[in-house]
């Protein structure tokens, strides 16, 4: 499915994960460019994705030893991240067809994707329904809502991880990156939070004023070496709930800027560490480590295992609804 608007952004989006495979924007000149990172072919994304673009669910993130406790019960999962459990197991929302429709007004195209997961699919519990929209609209913001009910008692955090290079090609590392948060969830060597929430100042982590990606991602900091890199969770700050402004990205050679608010309470931004040294993309790119980056707007990691990060759990009769909403514009 292909939306467009007036403005020369469009967004592909395939039934497959919901993923999006293709975000064209124009740069400060005016010339449209693919912004995200993918493959040109179905079985790529089959055989070789490192989540290109996709939903992931029931829990995107980490959960610690592939497993959860709800209402006394512990619930184990697949264990397909060393000791832990990834993106919601071997075949998670990333994995499976959804199904579309689409609607129109008179400013905006919606793709709906639905999913019904049935209970016990990955070892979660409940049957799931789940219905995420993408929508572009004339002010140049592609939003995404997620919405879904269970019949059961059951744990949810559903994000998209779409990897963006807003150059179109290259490393990310001169993108200035800008993150209105005080604290993060510092993780262990398996990248599980240790249950503490760490000041960023005077660390790496500290994208309160806009500084490069690159300017301390190789520092001697613990955190780093077990990312490899930024691949944490940011606390986002939330002077009030609701949809705000929490993200700026801007890429100094296209002049392209990407805005992100979101209704969620973190976000882990990943620099792609883990990318393979050389993996074909598409457009006869290669990708390697640091050249998309990632905005995972998310509850935090492992929250089941963790009683005072904010609540994943979802119960039969409540409606869980997140949205993040990302704004293209470009700076003279």
């Amino acid at each position: 499915y292909t939306l467009t608007n007036d403005h020369g952004i469009t967004a592909q989006i395939m039934t497959y994960g919901g993923v999006l495979t293709a975000l064209r924007t124009p740069d400060r000149s005016g010339a449209s460019g693919d912004i995200v990172l993918g493959f040109d072919t179905f079985a790529d994304y089959q055989a070789r994705s490192p989540f290109f673009g996709c939903i992931t669910g029931r829990y995107a993130n980490r959960l610690a030893n592939g497993q959860f406790e709800l209402d006394g019960v512990t619930y184990p999962l697949a264990t397909n991240n060393g000791p832990n459990h990834l993106h919601g197991g071997l075949r998670g929302f990333d994995k499976v067809i959804w199904q579309a429709e689409t609607a129109r007004t008179a400013d905006a195209v919606t793709l709906h994707l639905r999913y019904r997961s049935q209970d016990g699919e990955e070892g979660y519990p409940g049957a799931l329904d789940v219905t995420v929209s993408y929508t572009l609209n004339t002010q140049n913001e592609l939003r995404i809502d997620y919405r879904a009910t269970t019949d059961k008692p059951t744990i949810l955090n559903l994000t998209n991880h779409t990897y963006f290079n807003l150059a179109g090609q290259g490393k990310i590392l001169d993108h200035v990156m800008l993150i209105d948060a005080d604290q993060i969830t510092p993780v262990n060597a398996t990248l599980i939070p240790t249950g503490e929430l760490a000041r960023v100042a005077g660390t790496p982590f500290d994208f309160r004023t806009p500084t490069p990606i690159g300017a301390r991602i190789d520092q001697a900091d613990q955190q780093l070496q077990y990312g490899g890199g930024y691949d944490h969770n940011w606390v986002l700050n939330r002077p009030e709930q609701g949809l705000r402004h929490v993200i700026t990205v801007t890429d100094p050679s296209s002049g392209r800027c990407l805005d992100v608010a979101t209704s969620q309470p973190g976000v882990q931004f990943y620099t792609g560490n883990m990318m393979p040294d050389s993996l074909p993309g598409k457009g006869g790119q290669t990708y390697s480590k640091r050249t998309g980056f990632c905005l995972e707007t998310q509850h935090f990691p492992d929250s089941p295992n963790q009683p005072h990060f904010p609540t994943t759990v979802l119960r039969p009769g409540e409606q869980y609804h997140e949205t993040t909403v990302f704004t293209f514009s470009t700076a003279r």
